[in-house]
């Protein structure tokens, strides 16, 4: 079963050991990621960002047992778990399944997680255009039509990041 953990991001490391010694190589951890680029100080500055923050999904098949998950909070690292994960398997895995079709080879989210629609505004986080905010004047298969400010462009769709306002 999956379970949702809020973890402390400075132990994280020791976490991630903790929970293999305590349920063993079976377990799996899942913590999608996510590239950005941003400018700070006239710099371009890029980082790999995790997509929920300090939430990590974590299986092991003997969650379904309350004596089990209850052991995860006797781990250093682990603020606590999400309860209800066992009836929200269906929604769970699902998601994982959407995150890891949108990963690159590297397992950083690449493509939009989200639907882009026409008129919806947004900011670019990668390429040279990147915190600048835009309005999506028309869709096609690898090309975007914008308009920022009074700039109408067209840019190449899998070039770079977006993300809504």
């Amino acid at each position: 079963m999956w379970t949702i953990i809020k973890f402390d991001k400075k132990k994280i490391n020791f976490l991630l050991s903790e929970l293999q010694n305590k349920f063993g190589k079976e377990s799996k951890i899942y913590r999608p990621k996510i590239f950005q680029e941003k400018f700070e100080k006239n710099k371009l500055i890029k980082k790999e960002h995790d997509l929920l923050g300090d939430y990590l999904f974590c299986f092991d098949k003997t969650f379904s047992r309350e004596n089990s998950i209850k052991r995860l909070n006797y781990i250093k690292g682990v603020k606590y778990y999400l309860n209800g994960f066992m009836s929200c398997q269906n929604e769970i895995i699902k998601f994982i399944e959407y995150c890891k079709s949108k990963e690159n080879y590297k397992g950083i989210i690449t493509k939009p997680i989200y639907e882009t629609k026409v008129g919806n505004y947004y900011r670019f986080s990668s390429g040279p255009f990147t915190q600048m905010i835009f309005k999506i004047l028309k869709i096609q298969k690898n090309k975007i039509q914008i308009l920022m400010g009074n700039l109408e462009t067209t840019v190449d769709n899998k070039d770079y990041s977006l993300n809504p306002l």
